[in-house]
């Protein structure tokens, strides 16, 4: 029986007990009286009716105030307690009773915050044993995390199911740039924890290796391995090594090495052009100078224009030869060049190492100025690197500088890295020379060119004179680079610095799919939020911003996040400019709902959707339906409504007050992918919650929350 059927049989008792001895009494008085004495009592009662009726309504309504007072103080208030004892059971450890009310239940508080505070200072203890105890776990587990960073190929573990278990950032990244279409929205990529590697990679590919792998087992080979190349959505080629994982020779599991080899089939494919190109091209000049040859040799006397004619024909076949083998070397330089691997890199790092060689090497002192240290370079660093120091051995050894300085700066999506000198000025034929011939360093030579050398980079490289300063300057004109890593450590709102790539418990995991009977522990789920131009989806209020992130196996998963900006074609409502920061000029330009909601369909395939105030962000989908062609038919829960089961008795659901009661600090509030970070937070610790009040499915959550006030709010 709950607290409001409890009040109201309170209150019909209270009724009875007022009114039930007065009419019992008159009853019983009237049964016994005669005929004059019941006359004689209607004449003595009726008359003042109204006044016992108005004391009987008065002391009725007093009595429902002390009812209603004491309800609230002892009831409602315990019931307060209660859901507060229940968080610090659970969700916060932190969080305390407030002490109110009359004072026996203030006592009752304050004993339960002593017992409290006591199981804490037991709970360190405890907690304390256990850290030290998996100290060696968590440092190995660490240090397997560093390493697959750090890995230069991409890696991908999967179980037998092709859930995905681990992945490295190269994997993260590789996948990322072979995303098409509405998949490369918001940097989605497929690749994630519990995802399918069989929406990245053919199935009947993999399941063809796992085969081979199987009998190399079982006939007991050595390695176990198996190769294949298989085709991404884009069209890329990739090269595949499936590794299995043991357990005592059961295999458990696999690992997927992935190299993307498209560029470099293309320059094989090229280069073998190139070669048949010159073998065809040659075999004829070949021919016709070999019967020119044989005509002269086998007719000596013949006539000097017959002659000259055949001279001439060796001539140009020979020239004809010659100009293709040029063509077929430049073909093949070019080819070699675009191997260069460019990478991300710190500018000082280049400078560094610049400064380094040539103070060792040359003995020549060299300083910075006007460096900007946050610059990343996209560069090859070795032959940057040496480019340097071949232009300052030579200023040292046809100028005899004293000193050299660097300079560098940013210019939009270039960088300006400048090498100055004070002295002598050279001409631009010296640096026309320099910059075409073969480098050098010491006795340390190089086949390439400073024009090789910016060109592979996609720069440029002049020569400048500082007149007023008496200083000159080599320029060079680099792109800019921000490197992966920084933009995912800017994504990551509590600055934990270990990669959230890998889960092994997942190897237990054979079954990913949506049931309604399922427990709620073993889903998966997408936490959203949706930023709008107002608050009227039928109104015309359209999505500007859109943030999710995953839950899988109970963690969320931070790196695994989608944040698009969308265009709504439309201007923006100041008053809604005030509240989450976007404005007209953030998002113009942006993708449209077109493209942005496929996209995030792609990225909550499969998983049960999450938000705070739900139905609001889902009309904003579900009114766009027709236009886009997206459907989401996922089950979706509320923490709003998943509040309201938990805390009935409290005053407040607002996301803000909902993390302070589970002991949750937001940030980033009224962005859409902060707003999903924080309402991810209140919905894990919700879980243990709902499942100490024996909700423990996904069915029991939608009927619990249907059954709350704040569900037949409708937008």
């Amino acid at each position: 029986m709950n607290a409001r059927i409890r009040f109201a049989i309170s209150v019909i008792i209270l009724g009875l007990l007022m009114t039930g001895p007065f009419v019992i009494t008159a009853l019983l008085i009237w049964v016994g009286a005669k005929t004059p004495e019941r006359a004689l009592l209607v004449e003595l009662i009726v008359p003042h009716l109204s006044l016992g009726a108005t004391m009987t309504t008065f002391g009725f309504i007093l009595g429902l105030l002390v009812i209603r007072y004491l309800f609230r103080q002892y009831v409602q208030g315990l019931l307060r307690m209660a859901e507060s004892l229940r968080l610090m059971l659970t969700a916060n450890r932190d969080f305390r009773v407030v002490p109110e009310g009359p004072p026996e239940v203030r006592q009752l508080a304050e004993a339960t915050n002593d017992l409290a505070q006591q199981r804490d200072g037991l709970m360190d203890d405890v907690d304390a044993q256990i850290a030290a105890a998996k100290e060696s776990v968590e440092e190995e587990k660490n240090r397997l995390a560093a390493l697959m960073s750090e890995l230069a190929q991409a890696v991908v573990v999967c179980n037998l199911d092709g859930r995905i278990l681990l992945y490295n950032s190269r994997a993260r990244l590789q996948f990322r740039a072979l995303a098409q279409g509405s998949t490369a929205v918001a940097g989605g990529a497929l690749i994630g924890l519990g995802r399918s590697i069989f929406s990245i990679l053919e199935r009947n590919q993999i399941d063809h290796a796992l085969e081979v792998v199987r009998q190399r087992l079982h006939k007991g080979a050595g390695a176990a391995i198996a190769n294949f190349i298989t085709t991404a959505r884009g069209g890329q080629l990739l090269r595949v090594q499936l590794v299995p994982v043991l357990s005592e020779r059961d295999m458990s599991g696999y690992v997927l090495t992935v190299e993307n080899i498209t560029r470099s089939l293309e320059q094989e494919s090229r280069r073998d052009q190139v070669l048949q190109s010159l073998t065809d091209g040659s075999r004829g000049s070949l021919a016709n100078i070999r019967v020119a040859v044989g005509n002269l040799m086998d007719y000596p006397d013949m006539e000097a224009a017959v002659r000259e004619r055949f001279v001439g024909i060796i001539g140009d076949e020979v020239v004809r030869m010659s100009q293709r083998l040029d063509q077929t070397m430049s073909e093949f330089a070019d080819s070699l060049k675009t191997r260069w691997p460019l990478e991300d890199v710190l500018g000082i790092d280049i400078i560094a190492a610049a400064q380094r060689r040539i103070e060792e090497q040359l003995e020549l002192p060299s300083k910075t100025e006007e460096i900007d240290e946050a610059l990343w370079l996209r560069a090859e660093s070795f032959s940057l690197v040496f480019s340097i120091c071949c232009l300052a051995y030579r200023l040292l050894e046809h100028y005899r500088i004293k000193e050299l300085r660097f300079r560098l700066q940013p210019f939009g999506k270039l960088a300006y890295l400048d090498i100055i000198w004070s002295g002598h000025a050279m001409s631009s034929e010296t640096f026309y020379t320099w910059e075409t011939e073969a480098m050098q360093v010491g006795k340390e030579t190089s086949p390439l060119s400073l024009r090789d050398v910016i060109d592979r980079h996609g720069g440029e490289v002049w020569y400048e004179r500082e007149k007023a300063a008496h200083r000159a300057f080599f320029r060079l004109v680099l792109p800019v680079a921000i490197p992966e890593t920084v933009a995912d450590a800017e994504i990551a709102v509590d600055g934990d610095v270990r990669p959230e790539y890998y889960d092994f418990d997942l190897f237990h995991f054979r079954d990913q799919s949506i049931d309604l009977d399922r427990p709620l522990a073993d889903l998966s789920y997408t936490v959203f939020d949706t930023e709008t131009t107002g608050l009227e989806p039928a109104g015309g209020d359209e999505i500007i911003q859109i943030g999710a992130v995953r839950i899988v196996n109970n963690r969320m998963l931070r790196q695994e996040n989608f944040d698009a900006l969308v265009d709504p074609e439309r201007l923006l409502r100041p008053e809604g400019v005030r509240i989450h920061g976007i404005t007209d000029d953030m998002v113009r330009g942006q993708p449209t709902i077109d493209t942005v909601l496929p996209a995030f369909h792609d990225f909550c395939a499969d998983t049960v959707l999450v938000a705070h105030n739900a139905a609001f962000d889902m009309r904003f989908l579900q009114l766009k339906e027709q236009r886009t062609g997206v459907v989401f038919s996922q089950p979706v829960l509320d923490t709003l409504l998943l509040s309201a089961v938990l805390h009935a008795n409290q005053d407040s659901h607002q996301l803000e007050k909902i993390a302070e009661r589970l002991g949750i600090t937001i940030e980033g509030r009224h962005s859409a992918l902060g707003d999903a970070f924080a309402t991810s937070e209140v919905f894990l610790k919700m879980l243990p919650l709902l499942a100490q009040i024996g909700i423990v499915t996904l069915r029991q959550a939608l009927e619990a929350s249907q059954k709350t006030y704040f569900a037949r709010v409708k937008y």
